[in-house]
C-alpha cells in the first residue's frame, strides 16, 4: 500500500500513525508544510522504515515564511523528495501571489541545480500557473500533481510535461476528478490520502484509508484490485530510480 502524500506531523498522534504505518508495511511520503518542520518531522521515522520525509514550503505560507528559504537550500542535499510546494489560485491566497511565484521558482531552481528531485505539488486552481512554471524550470526533478483538479485540456499539458499524479480517495468522491483519474496515464498513477487534511465520512483520512483508492482505481480503469496494486508499486519503483539516476548522473557530469 502506498500513500504518497501525507501530513505525519500534523495528526494529534502522529508517533502512532508511523507505529501502525510501519506494522502494516506501507510507503508513504509524508511532506512538510515548512523547511523548520523537517527535522522534527524526520525524527518521528525510525531507521529501516517505508517513511520518506519530504522537504517542503507550503503555497498557502509562503508569504510568511519566505524567510525560510535559506533553510531549504540548506537541507536540500539530504532529501530526495520535496513537498509540498506549488501555487495556490484560491480568493483568500490572490494577495500573496507574488510570495508564492517567489518562492515556488527558488525551490525549482533549487532542485534544478541540485540533479533534480520528487516533487509533491500542490495546483489547486493554479494548474496553468504551475505547468508554466515545470516548463520554464524543466530539469527540476519529476513533477508529481497531488490531488489535481484541473481541466481535461491541463492534463493533458501536464501528461505532455512528464507530469505524475497521485490520487487520494477523497478525491474520487467527485465525478469531475473520476474522469480525470480515468485519464491518466495509468504508469504515471500512485495513490495518496493528504491526511489528516482530507475527509473520509467525517474523520481525518488516515495513511492506510490509501487502499480505498486503489479500490477506487480497480473500479476506474476496469482492473482487478491487486493488479493494480501491482501497477502502483511498479510505478513507485520506476519513480525512485528514475531519480536516483538522474542525479548520480549530474554529480558525475560535475566532476
Amino acid at each position: 500500500m502506498i500513500d504518497f502524500h501525507a501530513h505525519l506531523d500534523l495528526y494529534p498522534d502522529p508517533l502512532s500513525v508511523v507505529r501502525e504505518i510501519s506494522a502494516r508495511g506501507m510507503y508513504v511520503l509524508s511532506v512538510t508544510t515548512t523547511p523548520s518542520a523537517w527535522k522534527g518531522t524526520s525524527a518521528l521515522v525510525q531507521a529501516g522504515s517505508r517513511i520518506r520525509t519530504a522537504l517542503g514550503l507550503h503555497p498557502q505560507l509562503a508569504h510568511l515564511r519566505f524567510g525560510e528559504l535559506d533553510l531549504f537550500d540548506e537541507y536540500l542535499p539530504q532529501v530526495m523528495y520535496v513537498g509540498e510546494i506549488g501555487l495556490d489560485g484560491g480568493p483568500e491566497y490572490k494577495q500573496h501571489w507574488q510570495a508564492q511565484l517567489a518562492v515556488f521558482d527558488h525551490i525549482l531552481g533549487a532542485c534544478k541545480a541540485a540533479g533534480g528531485r520528487i516533487l509533491s505539488i500542490h495546483s489547486r486552481r493554479a494548474t496553468s500557473a504551475v505547468l508554466d512554471r515545470l516548463e520554464a524550470f524543466q530539469g527540476a526533478g519529476t513533477p508529481i500533481l497531488h490531488w489535481f483538479s484541473g481541466s481535461p485540456r491541463e492534463l493533458e499539458r501536464a501528461v505532455a510535461l512528464g507530469c505524475w499524479f497521485s490520487v487520494g480517495p477523497a478525491m474520487l468522491a467527485a465525478e469531475k476528478a473520476r474522469g480525470l483519474a480515468r485519464a491518466m496515464p495509468k504508469e504515471r498513477v500512485l495513490t495518496e490520502t493528504d491526511g489528516p487534511f482530507a475527509q473520509l465520512d467525517g474523520e481525518s483520512a488516515k495513511p492506510w484509508d490509501a487502499a480505498r483508492a486503489t479500490a477506487g482505481l480497480a473500479d476506474l480503469w476496469n482492473m482487478p484490485q491487486p493488479d493494480v496494486d501491482k501497477l502502483l508499486h511498479a510505478n513507485l519503483r520506476g519513480l525512485v530510480t528514475g531519480c536516483r539516476e538522474s542525479v548520480q548522473n549530474l554529480a558525475q557530469d560535475s566532476r
